[in-house]
C-alpha cells in the first residue's frame, strides 16, 4: 500500500479523533493533508503541531486569529468556515478525506471533494440524507468512490465486497435500541438529558447519542443506505440487536445472508475505509463468542419511536423530504440538550416541520439550501401547544 494522504473534516470530534489514533498507529501508510474542527481550537493546535497537516480549518471565525497565532511559526495555512474547508480541499493534495462534520455542514465540503476527484470516507450520514440523489449522481460523474464509515455501512460495504454481480435482495441495518430499548410513550413523558446520553455500547458525540436514542439515527442511516446501496426503501428492514455484535446484514436472491461481526469499536470501520481495499494489522481487541453465548434480535417500536417511521416517510416521499426532516431533527435535538423541549417533542417538531414546509419533488442544490434554512426557523419557532 502506497502513502495515502488524508484530509479530516471534524477532527477534534469522535470520528476525527480516532482516524488520527489510526494514523499515529500507522505514519508508514498515511500523512495529514488537512485538519478541522469547529469549535475546539485548543485540541486543534494540538493536532496541527503534532501530524503538520498542509492546512488547518476552524468553523467559528472568532477562534481564528487564536488558531493563525498559535500556528505563526509553521508552514501550516489556516483558514476559517466551511468555505476554508472548500478552498483547502481545492488547494491541498488529498488522496482521501474523512468527512466527520456534524449534520448538514458536511454537504458543501463533501461536494467539494467529489469534484476534485478524491475519495470519500463518509462519516456524515446527514450529507446522504439531505441531498444523496445529487451527491450520488455526482461521485458517479466524477469516478469518485464512496466507502462508508458508519459501522452499519461499513458492514453492509464488506459483506458486498465480491458479490457486484448478484442483485441485493435485502439489507438489514441492526440497532442497538439506545438506552430506552423495551420502553413505552409514558415511560418517556419525563426523561432527562442525562439519560438520553448515556447509550449502552457507543461512546459517540451528544448529537449521534440523541439521535440513537430517538432511533433517529437509525432512521437517518435508512436513507443512507438507500442512496449507498441503490435500494428502495421496501429492501431496507431495521432489527433491534441489543449486543452491537452484528453491524448489519445483507440478503440476496437466493436467500442467503452475509453478515459483519465485530465488536462496538469505530476504529474498525474507520481503519477500513481509510485502508480499502486493503485490511491492516491492528491490535485491537478481538471478538470471543465465548464471551456473547447469546445474540439477540427485535423489532423495533415504531409506534413509540416514532422518528424512524417519519424517516421511512421521508425516504418514499423523495423530493425534498428528507431534508426537511434532517433540518428539522438537528434543531430539535440541539433544543432538547438546552432543556426547551422535551425528549418526545424531539419527533413531535420533526413531524411538525415534515407536514408544514413545502414539498419540492425535484430539488437543486440551492434549494436544499433554502430548506435547510427555512426549515431552521421554523423548527426553532415551533412549540408543544
Amino acid at each position: 500500500m502506497t502513502l495515502k494522504s488524508v484530509a479530516i473534516l471534524g477532527s477534534t470530534g469522535s470520528i476525527g479523533t480516532q482516524a488520527l489514533d489510526v494514523i499515529r498507529a500507522n505514519t508508514s501508510l498515511f500523512s495529514v493533508s488537512i485538519l478541522s474542527a469547529g469549535n475546539n481550537v485548543e485540541l486543534l493546535i494540538q493536532q496541527c503541531i503534532e501530524f503538520k497537516p498542509k492546512y488547518a480549518i476552524i468553523g467559528n471565525k472568532d477562534k481564528f486569529s487564536q488558531l493563525k497565532e498559535a500556528l505563526i511559526d509553521t508552514e501550516i495555512k489556516v483558514l476559517a468556515s466551511v468555505d476554508g474547508i472548500c478552498e483547502a480541499l481545492e488547494n491541498a493534495t488529498s488522496d482521501i478525506v474523512l468527512t466527520a462534520l456534524v449534520g448538514y455542514a458536511g454537504l458543501k465540503p463533501t461536494l467539494t471533494a467529489i469534484d476534485q476527484g478524491i475519495t470519500i470516507a463518509l462519516a456524515n450520514k446527514e450529507t446522504l440524507v439531505v441531498a444523496g440523489e445529487l451527491v450520488t449522481q455526482k461521485a458517479k460523474e466524477k469516478n469518485v468512490a464512496i466507502i462508508p464509515v458508519d459501522s452499519e455501512h461499513s458492514a453492509i460495504f464488506q459483506c458486498l465486497v465480491g458479490e457486484e454481480q448478484n442483485p441485493i435482495e435485502k439489507v438489514i441495518l441492526t440497532a442497538s435500541g439506545g438506552p430506552f430499548r423495551g420502553k413505552k410513550r409514558e415511560d418517556l413523558l419525563e426523561v432527562t438529558k442525562a439519560q438520553a446520553l448515556k447509550h449502552p455500547n457507543w461512546s459517540m458525540g451528544a448529537k449521534i447519542t440523541i439521535d440513537s436514542a430517538s432511533l433517529m439515527n437509525k432512521g437517518l442511516e435508512v436513507i443512507e443506505a438507500k442512496w449507498l446501496f441503490d435500494v428502495s426503501g421496501e429492501q431496507i428492514d431495521v432489527v433491534v440487536h441489543p449486543q452491537s455484535i452484528v453491524h448489519s446484514l445483507v440478503q440476496f436472491n437466493d436467500g442467503s445472508i452475509k453478515a459483519q461481526l465485530g465488536l462496538p469499536d469505530m476504529k474498525l470501520p474507520i481503519q477500513y475505509a481509510l485502508g480499502y481495499p486493503n485490511r491492516l494489522p491492528s491490535d485491537f481487541e478481538r471478538f470471543n463468542f465465548a464471551a456473547y453465548p447469546t445474540l439477540t434480535f427485535e423489532a423495533p417500536d415504531k409506534e413509540t419511536f416514532v422518528n424512524l417511521e417519519l424517516a421511512y416517510k421521508a425516504l418514499e416521499q423523495k423530493g425534498n423530504s428528507a431534508c426537511i426532516l434532517n433540518a428539522a431533527n438537528e434543531i430539535a435535538v440541539d433544543r432538547f440538550l438546552n432543556d426547551e423541549i422535551k425528549f418526545l417533542d424531539i419527533a413531535g417538531l420533526n413531524q411538525y416541520c415534515m407536514e408544514s414546509y413545502q414539498f419540492i419533488a425535484n430539488p437543486t442544490y440551492e434549494d436544499y439550501v433554502a430548506t435547510d434554512e427555512n426549515v431552521r426557523e421554523l423548527a426553532k419557532n415551533w412549540t408543544n401547544k
